[in-house]
């Protein structure tokens, strides 16, 4: 028996943690910010960013484990990656994660030194969202992106 199946759906339930939380911190508080008095809205990052921190950690995690599970899966794959584009598609999907694992890292010994400032929190945000949307494209065009 192959253990893929229950990798996968381990790496897409904890992927829609992680893109969900990037994306309601991106679109959502990104809006609320305009109607909210500023101390309302500094309790308020302050509470996710608590809960996040608490969380996040867990689900990158399993995500990141899931999905190595999965590349070994497909090692064949990964061996040649340019000899196909599931391959090549599958290693830019890869260089995206490992990115956005860095962003993740950088985020953390930056708020640990106390040099996160708002602007760098903001324009990493927008880089993992951007990078996880065309995670999610190139997941999917792996099996249906054909040249």
């Amino acid at each position: 028996m192959t253990y893929y199946p229950i990798l996968l759906i381990l790496h897409l339930l904890v992927a829609f943690v992680f893109i969900g939380t990037v994306f309601f911190e991106m679109i959502f508080l990104e809006n609320i910010r305009k109607r909210i008095p500023k101390e309302m809205m500094r309790l308020l990052e302050k509470e996710v960013g608590i809960r996040a921190r608490q969380v996040i950690p867990w689900v990158l995690l399993i995500l990141f484990s899931a999905g190595i599970g999965m590349a070994w899966f497909h090692r064949g794959a990964l061996s040649h990656p340019i000899s196909s584009q599931f391959g090549a598609l599958l290693l830019l999907k890869i260089i995206l994660a490992i990115s956005v694992l860095c962003h993740f890292i950088t985020v953390v010994i930056l708020q640990k030194k106390g040099k996160l400032t708002g602007k760098i929190s903001k324009y990493v945000h927008i880089s993992v969202l951007c990078h996880v949307i065309t995670i999610v494209i190139l997941a999917k065009g792996m099996y249906y992106i054909h040249w």
